[in-house]
């Protein structure tokens, strides 16, 4: 299994739920504070939205979930060589979620990549690991850690 991660910051999460379950024909698979996600059959994709007012319709960050951490590894592998430098982050949790991934260095326009596994849920959003920019959008009570551009999930 590999889908396209789409993740939005939106102005009001329930509104958003709304519409995009409506649009894609599915409820959430995860509904937490200022956080949901939606697993969308067809087409493949991971739609996540991050309640940041002020912010609707932005895209917060773009990824890739695969289906374990041999294909995050491999992935990393074929990118370094092809010259992509990459922030590794391993047993991370991150929007509710215990995750091992990799963040994309250097896109051209400056979006955010990142390659994932989902190894377990977690009852807890999770926040920034050490040398990430990484905050969930609204996943610490920190305002100077949650920020329009940074997201992982």
């Amino acid at each position: 299994m590999s889908r396209v991660q789409l993740a939005l910051n939106v102005d009001d999460l329930d509104t958003s739920i709304a519409f995009y379950s409506k649009l894609f024909a599915t409820e959430p698979a995860k509904v937490r504070p200022g956080y949901a996600n939606f697993a969308v059959a067809e087409p493949p994709l991971k739609l996540v939205l991050i309640e940041n007012p002020g912010h609707g319709g932005s895209v917060n960050h773009l990824g890739v979930e695969v289906a374990d951490t041999e294909v995050v590894d491999a992935e990393q592998a074929r990118l370094a060589e092809a010259g992509f430098a990459s922030i590794d982050e391993r047993e991370t949790t991150c929007c509710y979620a215990k995750q091992d991934k990799f963040w994309v260095e250097g896109a051209p326009n400056g979006e955010r990549w990142e390659i994932y596994t989902v190894l377990a849920d977690s009852a807890t959003a999770g926040g920034p690991a050490e040398g990430s920019d990484c905050s969930c959008g609204n996943a610490t009570d920190d305002p100077e850690l949650t920020t329009a551009s940074a997201g992982c999930c």
